[in-house]
């Protein structure tokens, strides 16, 4: 992480603690079956537990509205295997959450990152009815790109290699990217706990470093792709102990818990202008063994509870929300929406 965001991080976690009216919370999981170099049967193995025992777990929760705990799985495309966005696209169905695009590549161009999404979004539609068609037709797919490495961002200049990968992205339907936060990895974008537009027409590795803000007050950009953050906040507990990263990641060693709450309020992710309303988008890596345990065990019930307590404290409404639909929610803030229009997402 770049003293620059450090120290911007800093600040937020000595800051005064928001009051929204409105807070949308969505789990980005980083979804790979593969991970760790696995064999197929582990693969299905992995994919399987999700399919049998989420849906039970979160059936045991719901939001202000009465709806259980959405998941996003951010399918990695480069290692597409029919089976699993069949079974994934049955919890979709059974309304416990939604399938995105996710991508690991290296050395890659712009042509065959092209190709391999359109084929890859086609399918994930046309096969297994995920995915959703615009008002104009077009499949709209979101991103998050493996190993933080979008736009060939990676120090090292490895983990991608196009560097206007957010040009091809918006050309083959993307509608916004979740990649961010990735502190203390060091593709960590300067700009932090931000909705906000980045240019696609730059081929610069770090154009999507910084960009306008999502306001009620302007239009979106022309030639831009809406870049949706999580929440980044250095804090420490007690004087004399090391600062932390509150970089909005669930997993065994992170798991969910009503006092990083506090935190997730104070980066204050919002569409400027509409401060009532406040986006949290958490993310995990679901298919690590551990993580497996930790979200399908049972631990994440209590948080659920101490989170409607909280809300009730504090004075806000919650809401459990898919990733497109948090971008959709944007899209009402922008337009000067002062409640949340369920009914259109």
């Amino acid at each position: 992480m770049s003293p620059h965001v450090f120290a911007e991080a800093c600040l937020l976690g000595r800051s005064k603690l928001p009051r929204p009216k409105h807070v949308f919370i969505s789990v980005a999981d980083h979804f790979e079956p593969d991970h760790g170099g696995a064999s197929p049967r582990l693969q299905q193995e992995r994919v399987q537990r999700w399919v049998e025992h989420y849906p039970a777990l979160a059936s045991r929760c719901n939001d202000s509205r009465g709806r259980p705990p959405q998941h996003t799985f951010f399918y990695p495309i480069e290692c597409y295997v029919d089976k699993h966005l069949e079974q994934l696209s049955g919890l979709v169905h059974s309304g416990f959450g939604d399938v995105e695009v996710h991508l690991h590549h290296d050395g890659d161009n712009a042509g065959s990152m092209r190709d391999l999404l359109i084929e890859s979004v086609s399918r994930m539609h046309g096969r297994h009815g995920l995915l959703h068609r615009d008002s104009e037709g077009l499949i709209r797919y979101g991103f998050v790109h493996g190993n933080w490495a979008i736009n060939n961002s990676h120090p090292t200049g490895h983990h991608c290699g196009v560097e206007n990968e957010l040009a091809v992205l918006r050309e083959t339907g993307c509608y916004a990217d979740f990649t961010m936060p990735a502190a203390p990895h060091p593709a960590q974008t300067k700009t932090i706990n931000k909705i906000y537009y980045a240019s696609t027409l730059s081929n610069d590795p770090r154009a999507h470093d910084q960009g306008p803000d999502a306001t009620t007050s302007s239009s979106s950009p022309d030639a831009s792709l809406l870049m949706i953050q999580g929440p980044l906040v250095v804090y420490q507990n007690g004087w004399f102990r090391k600062p932390r990263v509150e970089n909005g990641n669930v997993c065994l060693t992170q798991p969910l818990s009503i006092n990083r709450l506090t935190n997730w309020l104070k980066s204050r992710v919002a569409v400027q202008g509409q401060p009532d309303w406040q986006f949290i988008k958490l993310h995990t890596h679901g298919c690590n063994e551990a993580n497996i345990d930790y979200w399908l065990g049972g631990q994440t019930n209590e948080f659920h509870q101490d989170l409607r307590e909280a809300a009730d404290e504090l004075g806000f409404n919650y809401y459990y929300v898919t990733c497109r639909e948090m971008a959709d929610l944007v899209k009402q803030a922008e337009s000067g929406f002062d409640s949340p229009d369920f009914e259109v997402l």
